[in-house]
């Protein structure tokens, strides 16, 4: 079959800096429909070469793509993806995410805002966020800490380039939308990417990596987005826009705006092992820059429970001003040694089997001792809302 080039195919906006100026000398000032874009203070032109993310020119254009992976109509008169969302494998697509995103809202999405809100109250003003092993979960950082202005977040998902519209065919749209639709379909429902399927679900579609994910959830939480660039961290940790593609891009910087003005993601596809992790490394440097954020962790593997994850594990007790985590984070021991105070809610009674080797009896006893408070939604490994386990941890 003869793949036909469409009118839709969209001029790649992600480009690079003439020279290495670093984002916290740029300003990113609003235009009524051109995608924000960094600007130097002299008015001089950043952007001279393109990065190849396929990212369409104008912001009714991205955040129209944005909603076509989400499953959601179009917020103008004008769609460029008129074409695609008439194909029955778009609107079986639609269907199936609205019927999902339902689901989520009842199961986790109200239940967690409303709980976050109500014990959250000093973290939830933190400024910015650090979610180790985060994967693309901007969804669990927005419902826990939807204030702050700037995320961090981490995984091994590469940051690949969205597919080029002009050249998709039916297949690919069905092919990808499945592979969009299961990768999501267990975060969903059970709170947690499965890392291994995600891989799967995704890398053997056209909707590759980490952005698409970003995508639907900025969609699906009433976000505009309002740029999308490649970067990497320099030596000393500052995070700067690529001036050349040289395969996958280690990092993204997603600029957005909703309810409290314009926010950022950053992501970065990290391994956190002491290995490649160090306290003096870029990545652990441009948290530090963060100042005093707040932090998630959630389904993290129990990877801060080894040894040979002590460096991000230990940033985070000594950097950050709190954290909400499921048992799967950091070890309930390390709190007590680092004079942290825990208020534990649910109730905590035994790892997964394939975890087993990480129970944590320290932890059993203080929830037979004195109680977990309770919480009416599952979350992480331990999904059942009656033997679910989340803790709220603060410096003293």
């Amino acid at each position: 079959m003869s793949r036909h080039r469409s009118p839709l195919r969209s001029v790649s906006l992600l480009s690079a800096l003439s020279a290495t100026l670093l984002l916290t000398q740029c300003s990113t000032p609003p235009g009524p429909t051109e995608v924000r874009r960094a600007e130097a203070v002299d008015g001089t032109e950043l952007f001279p070469a393109p990065v190849e993310l396929n990212v369409p020119k104008s912001n009714i254009a991205l955040n129209d793509a944005a909603r076509f992976l989400a499953g959601m109509p179009p917020l103008g008169g004008q769609d460029a993806f008129r074409d695609l969302r008439a194909s029955p494998q778009w609107q079986s697509h639609a269907t199936r995410m609205n019927g999902l995103w339902h689901d989520f809202t009842i199961r986790h999405g109200q239940p967690v805002s409303n709980w976050a809100s109500a014990e959250m109250g000093d973290l939830r003003r933190a400024n910015a966020v650090f979610y180790p092993f985060s994967g693309p979960d901007f969804l669990f950082a927005h419902l826990f800490y939807p204030h702050a202005e700037t995320y961090l977040l981490c995984g091994l998902e590469p940051c690949d380039p969205l597919p080029d519209w002009g050249w998709l065919t039916p297949d690919d749209i069905a092919s990808g939308c499945d592979g969009l639709y299961n990768s999501l379909d267990n975060i969903l429902q059970f709170s947690y990417f499965i890392t291994k399927e995600m891989k799967s679900d995704l890398q053997s579609t056209r909707f590759r990596g980490v952005l698409p994910v970003f995508l639907v959830f900025l969609a699906r939480t009433g976000h505009v987005v309002e740029s999308i660039d490649a970067v990497r961290l320099d030596g000393n940790g500052n995070p700067e826009v690529i001036s050349k593609s040289n395969g996958t891009p280690p990092g993204l910087l997603i600029r957005y705006s909703g309810v409290g003005g314009s926010k950022r993601i950053f992501y970065f596809s990290q391994d956190l092992g002491d290995g490649a992790c160090k306290p003096g490394g870029p990545f652990l440097r441009f948290a530090s820059s963060l100042g005093k954020p707040a932090a998630l962790a959630k389904s993290a593997s129990y990877l801060m429970h080894e040894p040979y994850f002590s460096h991000v594990r230990n940033h985070v007790l000594t950097h950050c001003r709190g954290i909400v985590q499921d048992p799967s984070g950091i070890p309930y021991r390390s709190f007590a040694e680092r004079g942290w105070n825990v208020r534990l809610y649910g109730n905590y009674q035994r790892t997964l089997d394939i975890f087993q080797k990480y129970e944590q009896p320290d932890l059993s006893s203080a929830y037979q001792t004195g109680g977990g408070e309770p919480i009416g939604f599952g979350i992480g490994y331990l999904t059942n809302p009656a033997t679910t386990s989340l803790m709220l941890a603060r410096p003293n």
